[in-house]
């Protein structure tokens, strides 16, 4: 009789969240039991209209949320095999978890390599290696090296957003979470910013999760999707799983077997949604 083969044990992702609720105000409850997880060296989109608690999961993920009086009173959130929802932001970052906020947050009154700079603040390894970094960040950017001089204040969204990004990859991390990065873009930058995305993760290994919008955008660079709605996980899926299911297609990408929906017809999907029945 042949022996059962061995089961292989599944790797452990490199962000594991699980069951987190967040309190603001020690009062008012957002998000209600939220679970996903991003695999070592995965694109993972957290998808869902505006309000379902795309930016408070990030925000709880890299320990943000206190400035802005919230609290994770229940759960846990791992970063590569090690609990770090009681540590602060910056001991977070010098794990190798950095956030790009919502809105770029480029610091305006610096210059693209000064605000490049800033996002090195962290490393301890010396000025060499941060400046052939910054060479790596302008390969990259080809667009940031011709602005490298221009204060910030006074560059495009498209370029600002790009900063911000190689902002975060100067302080070397292993995962990125970014949060809206198509927001008030024009459609061509938005592509070129996702191209990026996936070419720092091919190229460097860079895991990110994509609190987005944009739906179609995401899942076609994403692996794997999650689907929030009033600050619960109500859909999750291989990508390309959620971009042929009917009730993704109708409701976040606009069409249904009838074509594209309009404005009026969708006003009614809260009650039709049967996820949420």
């Amino acid at each position: 009789m042949q022996s059962a083969s061995p089961q292989v044990a599944a790797p452990t992702p490199i962000l594991d969240v699980s069951n987190i609720e967040v309190v603001y105000d020690h009062v008012v409850l957002v998000l209600k039991g939220v679970s996903l997880a991003v695999p070592q060296g995965g694109i993972v989109a957290l998808l869902g209209a505006n309000g379902a608690g795309k930016t408070t999961t990030l925000k709880a993920i890299s320990n943000l949320l206190k400035a802005e009086r919230g609290d994770v009173t229940k759960g846990t959130i791992a970063f590569a095999g090690e609990r770090v929802d009681r540590l602060s932001p910056t001991d977070l970052v010098r794990r190798g978890c950095i956030q790009v906020l919502e809105g770029r947050h480029c610091f305006g009154h610096l210059t693209i390599e000064e605000n490049l700079l800033t996002g090195a603040y962290t490393r301890r390894e010396g000025n060499a290696a941060i400046r052939r970094d910054l060479e790596v960040i302008y390969e990259t950017f080809p667009r940031l090296k011709q602005r490298r001089t221009s204060m910030a204040g006074y560059t495009s969204g498209g370029e600002q957003q790009m900063c911000a990004i190689g902002r975060a990859m100067m302080s070397k991390p292993k995962m990125i979470l970014l949060d809206e990065p198509s927001m008030g873009l024009a459609p061509q930058i938005v592509e070129e910013i996702f191209e990026i995305v996936r070419d720092l993760n091919v190229r460097q290994g860079v895991s990110f999760l994509l609190a987005e919008q944009n739906t179609a955008m995401a899942l076609r660079y994403a692996t794997y999707g999650y689907i929030l709605e009033t600050g619960r996980v109500v859909m999750d899926g291989p990508a390309a799983s959620l971009r042929e299911n009917e009730d993704v297609k109708e409701f976040y990408l606009g069409v249904g077997d009838g074509g594209q929906r309009s404005f009026r017809g969708v006003k009614s999907y809260k009650r039709r949604k049967r996820w949420l029945a």
